[in-house]
């Protein structure tokens, strides 16, 4: 078989051929725009209408049917998204929140603006999302609400997750940015906490140009949202005795308003977004079938019998085990990858419990670092704390994300990995 052939030649980065001879840019270019986004983005514009709400409550009412939820609200992004749903909750001075630390950082920065202290936990070594028996030993009279990650795409592990939600009586937040359409276990995510909030930026998986959502069931948590940042909305959808009063001017004092060319691009892409994630899926899924027991490199995705999905694949990696590789530093196998044509790369995110931001910085001018600046004790954690989260860049590399199934080509992209792992001896 030739990809067998293609193994067994020597290495680019050493002078041999490359296993992707040419540049495929159509295999991955994201997002897909047809006609029909653009005219239904030229309506909005040629309506003057990109600061009304009539296409955005459309989309938000198609997207709450898609997710499966009661509510849905459209924001400028999914940072607003995220801490309008703290806010709802009702994160306020001196409480925390539990969130993983391998995230990007809308997940938890937004708890600073609210006064909330960010408590991190360590991650699941296999999935990538938050480790549930690590949020239960950090829970404390303080803590008010945890914030689950769809890591690139891997379904958090929710029924252990729900179930310490429930017990210690806290809220549930689902960041589904990474994760639009997954499934975990045959339901999908977004769908298992008390809300959910995703960015919907032109890279995501579910892209309408820049934007987020907010989804939920409870009907006191989606006119929380409306008060917080969508004062035109007030009058007509506030029905509670604390929020009424102070209809027409927003409580978080921002404006939250989602941009009609957005909401516009948004239905058509939620159109045609089940049959492209599953091109998704069947792609990806192939490249990870085609390196089954190749040494060194696992699969970052749900087992197959477990019901489990990964939605769009969003920033999909690979677990490198370099042991299995005789050593071989992951920074390496990257180069050797990309000089077969097979586009790597170290994508993960940094630990954000590291970052001088959350330990040093007095943000806001209270005299203290903003992480605990209204709380009653230090939850500064330093180098050593969440061991898999510091680890982890030294032990995943980024895979091609394929927006198309088409065997020849994803072919010679897993055969770019297979070879380098298969001849890492020579790299030593």
């Amino acid at each position: 078989m030739y990809i067998d052939k293609i193994v067994s030649e020597p290495l680019a980065i050493l002078g041999g051929p490359r296993a992707v001879p040419a540049e495929q840019p159509d295999l991955f270019a994201w997002p897909i725009v047809t006609q029909e986004d653009e005219q239904a983005v030229l309506e909005v514009l040629r309506a003057g209408k990109m600061s009304a709400w009539d296409i955005s409550r459309q989309f938000e009412a198609e997207y709450a049917a898609w997710q499966g939820t009661k509510h849905a609200v459209g924001l400028p992004n999914g940072t607003m998204a995220l801490e309008a749903a703290m806010w709802a909750c009702g994160l306020r001075r001196g409480d925390e929140i539990i969130a993983p630390s391998l995230t990007y950082w809308a997940t938890a920065l937004p708890a600073l603006r609210l006064g909330a202290t960010i408590v991190f936990a360590d991650i699941d070594p296999a999935s990538l999302c938050i480790d549930p028996a690590d949020i239960e030993r950090r829970i404390t009279p303080r803590t008010k609400a945890i914030v689950v990650v769809h890591y690139c795409g891997h379904p958090a592990d929710m029924g252990p997750i729900v179930a310490i939600a429930r017990r210690h009586d806290l809220k549930l937040l689902e960041d589904v940015s990474h994760a639009h359409g997954a499934l975990y276990k045959g339901r999908m995510v977004g769908t298992f906490g008390d809300v959910s909030a995703m960015s919907m930026m032109g890279q995501k998986s579910f892209p309408i140009g820049e934007g987020g959502m907010l989804c939920t069931d409870s009907r006191e948590i989606f006119e929380r949202v409306i008060a917080y940042c969508q004062y035109e909305r007030t009058g007509q959808e506030l029905t509670l005795p604390d929020l009424v009063p102070f209809t027409g001017l927003p409580q978080g004092a921002m404006k939250g308003r989602l941009n009609q060319t957005c909401a516009a691009m948004g239905r058509v892409q939620l159109k045609y977004y089940p049959q492209r994630i599953r091109a998704i899926q069947d792609a990806m899924n192939r490249f990870w079938d085609l390196l089954e027991g190749t040494p060194g490199l696992r699969p970052h995705r749900p087992a197959k019998d477990s019901g489990s999905t990964m939605g769009g694949w969003y920033n999909p990696l690979g677990h490198y085990i370099p042991e299995a590789l005789g050593g071989l530093p992951v920074g390496r196998f990257i180069d050797a990858v990309n000089a077969e044509g097979g586009r790597s790369g170290r994508t993960c995110n940094a630990p954000l419990h590291l970052h001088p931001l959350l330990n040093d910085a007095d943000i806001f001018g209270d005299g203290k670092p903003t992480r605990i600046a209204f709380a009653d004790r230090d939850v500064r954690q330093g180098q050593g704390a969440l061991p898999v989260s510091e680890a982890l860049a030294e032990h995943c590399y980024g895979i091609p994300w394929f927006k198309h199934d088409r065997p020849d080509s994803i072919a010679r992209y897993a055969a770019a990995f297979q070879k380098v792992a298969r001849q890492a001896g020579k790299l030593l």
